[in-house]
């Protein structure tokens, strides 16, 4: 890559000293990074108070599928109303709420509620059912569960293989309008464990269903809780998926949610407005788009899912001028056909991950001056940052749609932060990641923990240079954890290279990871369903290359149960009743056995390549 306006922030292999850092690490130039990070504010919190104040009449979110505006005024008053009503509740400074919505402003509302009592934002897949969210919930151990009211029936058919129900579900009637907090039909929330102030009592809902307490009592006209929270204390628990076993459960600071918007934030000002439909439970929605918003001041526009055929109205309608476009999302709007208005629109900062080596020609095609690329994780947030500058002049968006941060003031917050930006045209490998952020140490590692000479793959393993920035555990899988930090590296469980220019590039995922419809999931967490059909003795998962963009399709082996027989359409109807659509298997093979290492060890490079064989055959 060759730098145009600035070369790479702090590299990796700095030297070490000034305080210990979660895993290990220790920090260098502590004071002056943490000072660069909370220049405009240290929390989330902070800013959507600064906002309230400054901007009370701004709009704040723009409910996309009930076509209404929520003011920045009313957001913090709603917010501060919830976490008034979480305190009556019982809710206290480190307990965990677990929220199971499709409604992206409800969700939206309860991340800055649950911080505002000082609890920790614990977002559920809406697709779960059965298997995959009682593991979660038992994992999480939440003192309350949020949900809507047609999702509380999945509650209800796993409440009885919960360990240790906290609170209960709280059951929403939502209607999905912009006012979420608002009570609309009947709903009921909570077992009766809250503290003798909770407002409402508990109410049964049968002798194998969740108890229920009033929504009313969620919404109640309370003040928001006297607690305050600091860059160390937890804000969230976000699921990824591992490789050998379940998902596991990621605690992050506050400090990780600043570190994670950072490089993004500075792109924006007051008068952009940022376009999500990704969902409020992965970090991209919640963080990378809403929390990178409300840091910046300006609206987001939230709509609950992806259309592609909307896609374009939807940015018009908003003005939207910032987006994630995931990888299956690139393809569906470049097989539009081609148009002259094709750049007729606001959308001029869009970030892509990961990279496709296409870039410029989507940027150039729809008018977009700057596509932003990196490395983002559950874990340890955004490590690796890059700006790429796709349009000579007069070719990106239209001057009399141009509307937020212009290009001199974007480039000069790209100094300032560290960011490096490159002419696009020059990026034409595939997974460019850039180059290291100011708050960390990057580096590959070898088998042996030895960092990789440029060019030579290994793994990515990421080092904070001041404490609190990254993920404190995986809760309750201390093992884990000590195996993640190791050497008081951050081991990603990617493959990576370092360029010559000290730039990094994604090479693969390491293990049996999986990319689906922008959603990562495990081989472990197929075959775990699978394997739960009566006629099935054992299967094996994983991926191959998928047909449309950089994402996988499944493929699954599968051996019967001794002495019964099992069929294709056998499999797919358990597929679809214990499974989200993303999670299904594309491709399904029934054989007598599967290949094994003298120790058991499926051997899944010996299935890889016969389903290749058989696929060219």
């Amino acid at each position: 890559m060759t730098a145009e306006e600035q070369t790479a922030g702090d590299g990796a292999g700095g030297s070490s000293a000034g305080g210990t850092c979660a895993g290990g690490g220790t920090a260098t130039g502590g004071e002056e990074i943490f000072e660069l990070l909370t220049a405009d504010g240290v929390t989330l919190l902070d800013r959507l108070d600064h906002w309230a104040e400054r901007r009370p009449e701004a709009v704040c979110i723009y409910d996309g599928e009930a076509g209404e505006e929520v003011t920045y005024r009313q957001f913090a008053r709603d917010t501060d109303r919830m976490a008034g009503s979480l305190a009556a509740l019982g809710i206290r400074k480190g307990d965990r709420v677990s929220v199971f919505t499709t409604h992206s402003v409800l969700a939206a509302q309860t991340v800055f509620a649950c911080w505002k009592a000082g609890a920790i934002y614990c977002p559920v897949n809406f697709s779960y059912r059965g298997r995959l969210l009682s593991y979660q919930l038992n994992d999480t151990g939440p003192r309350l569960v949020i949900t809507d009211e047609d999702l509380v029936g999945r509650i209800d058919e796993v409440w009885a293989e919960l360990e240790e129900p906290g609170l209960g579900a709280a059951v929403l009637g939502h209607e999905g309008t912009a006012g979420g907090l608002r009570e609309h039909a009947s709903a009921t929330a909570a077992s009766g464990t809250a503290g003798p102030d909770a407002q409402g009592s508990a109410e049964p809902s049968g002798s194998t269903g969740a108890p229920r307490v009033p929504w009313s009592s969620l919404t109640a006209d309370l003040p928001r809780p006297a607690v305050t929270v600091g860059p160390g204390d937890p804000a969230n628990i976000v699921y990824t998926s591992g490789t050998t076993g379940p998902a596991k459960g990621v605690l992050q600071p506050h400090l990780w949610v600043n570190q994670y918007t950072f490089g993004m934030r500075g792109n924006l000002d007051e008068d952009d407005v940022v376009y999500n439909d990704l969902p409020m439970y992965h970090v991209g929605g919640a963080f990378a788009n809403f929390g990178k918003a409300v840091w910046a001041g300006c609206e987001t526009a939230l709509w609950n899912r992806f259309s592609a055929s909307e896609f374009w109205d939807r940015i018009a309608l908003r003005g939207a001028t910032s987006a994630i476009l995931l990888d299956v999302m690139v393809p569906w709007l470049m097989k539009a056909p081609p148009s002259e208005t094709d750049r007729e629109n606001t959308l001029s900062k869009v970030h892509m991950q990961p990279l496709p080596l296409h870039h410029t020609e989507v940027a150039r095609r729809f008018g977009i001056d700057f596509v932003s690329a990196g490395f983002g994780q559950t874990e340890s947030g955004a490590p690796l940052k890059l700006l790429l500058d796709e349009c000579p002049p007069g070719t990106g968006t239209p001057e009399h749609l141009l509307r937020g941060k212009r290009r001199a003031d974007i480039l000069a917050d790209c100094a300032r932060r560290g960011t490096t930006v490159v002419d696009g045209a020059q990026v034409t490998v595939k997974g460019a990641m850039g180059y290291p952020a100011a708050f960390c140490e990057v580096e590959v590692l070898d088998s042996f923990e030895k960092p990789c000479a440029p060019g030579q793959p290994g793994e990515l393993a990421v080092r904070p240079r001041i404490p609190d920035l990254m993920m404190l555990e995986y809760i309750g899988k201390p093992d884990a954890t000590a195996h993640a930090w190791r050497g008081g590296w951050f081991h990603t469980g990617d493959s990576a290279l370092r360029e010559e220019d000290g730039s990094f590039r994604f090479i693969d995922r390491l293990g049996d990871r999986i990319r689906v419809k922008g959603e990562n999931l495990s081989s472990f967490q197929v075959e775990d369903l699978l394997n739960t059909h009566p006629a099935v003795q054992m299967s094996a998962v994983f991926a191959v290359p998928g047909e449309e963009g950089d994402e996988d399709d499944i493929v699954a082996y599968v051996v019967p149960a001794e002495g019964t027989a099992v069929r294709e359409e056998d499999l797919r109807a358990h597929a679809e009743e214990t499974m989200p659509r993303y999670m299904r298997p594309r491709h399904i093979r029934i054989v007598a056995d599967i290949p094994r290492t003298p120790t058991n060890k499926i051997e899944k490079y010996k299935l890889r390549r016969e389903f290749a064989e058989g696929t060219r055959g």
